[in-house]
């Protein structure tokens, strides 16, 4: 199963540390998002980068991509990566001088990518995997073979994303389904996969099974906007409050805080709530920033209808004048 290059994806260098590979996806995450940019495109490339951050952001994953490369998901753990290395490259040699030569393996070779060609004597397959075959090549027949990985989509909401969750999942197996129950961890982002061990198909003679991959979405909320770990939610404000200023209360996802609007504050003015978007296990977590929307009251009391006509007697103010604002 290749992936694209994370790193070439998210413009990074392969040395980059996780604050710079956090900053590269916020900046793609907010270009590319499909709530905001409408290019029939930009939903397909917000995935690859949602996919490239799920590598990069978890450690082994990106370990392994960086030892195996773009399949690194097919390869059977315990396979040394030097030797990995080797092998691959005697297949590409070999591969010319093979073809057409009717050798005992050809076509590709489980997901590990291209067509191998007549393998004949130029792969080791022991050494290759370092045993993991068992010998039965020698004995003519495969030996134990390690069970295919598998995927499966599961959603949660923002809430959930937060704190993390608990999933009851049906899975189709040879024999039949199966039921497992799953947890999510907090501080997932949409498109990240969650990597079970040994929750993926069953292996070969006796062999370990394959991992189960869960690919998370994060479900459309009534009050958040999701863009990576950061979060956007309205801020209603009276215009008193505006033009005032007021502390006044948010909802976030962890429990209500406090902000603090500054006076002049106009609608679509953002305010930043550092660290209060999705958490992150292993870095810094999410922002959330509440964009103010000034709201005025729909019905007027003699009162407070004598107090604005006496305020716009007063003021000087022109909204639709850049120089009054």
């Amino acid at each position: 199963m290749a992936v694209r290059d994370p790193y070439e994806t998210l413009g990074v260098a392969h040395h980059a540390d996780q604050d710079e590979i956090q900053r590269a996806y916020r900046k793609l995450a907010r270009a590319y998002h499909p709530d905001i940019n409408k290019d029939p495109g930009a939903e397909e490339k917000f995935k690859d980068v949602s996919e490239a951050y799920s590598i990069l952001s978890d450690p082994d994953q990106r370990r392994r991509y960086d030892a195996f490369g773009p399949e690194f998901r097919s390869v059977p753990e315990g396979v040394d990566p030097q030797t990995w290395a080797r092998s691959r490259a005697r297949a590409g040699a070999g591969a010319g001088a093979g073809a057409g030569a009717g050798g005992p393996f050809t076509g590709g070779f489980g997901g590990f990518g291209g067509d191998v060609g007549d393998v004949g004597e130029e792969i080791d397959l022991e050494d290759l995997f370092g045993g993991l075959f068992g010998g039965g090549r020698r004995r003519g027949r495969w030996g134990p073979t390690r069970g295919a990985d598998q995927e499966a989509e599961v959603e949660v909401s923002v809430e959930e994303a937060y704190r993390g969750a608990y999933r009851t999942l049906t899975i189709d197996r040879p024999g039949g389904p199966q039921t497992i129950d799953v947890t999510i961890p907090a501080g997932v982002v949409d498109g990240q996969r969650v990597r079970l061990a040994g929750q993926g198909g069953r292996g070969g003679g006796g062999a370990a099974a394959g991992d189960l991959y869960l690919i998370v979405r994060i479900a459309p909320h009534p009050r958040y906007r999701v863009e990576g770990r950061d979060l956007y939610t309205d801020l209603p404000l009276a215009p008193w409050e505006a033009a005032l200023g007021a502390t006044v209360a948010v909802d976030t996802p962890g429990g209500e805080a406090k902000v603090k609007v500054p006076s002049g504050t106009s609608s679509g003015r953002r305010l930043r709530l550092r660290g209060r978007g999705l958490p992150h296990p292993h870095g810094t977590p999410g922002d959330l920033f509440a964009e103010a929307r000034i709201m005025v009251p729909r019905h007027l009391s003699d009162r407070e209808r004598r107090l604005l006509e006496e305020l716009a007697a007063a003021s000087s103010f022109d909204p639709r004048n850049p120089r009054s604002r």
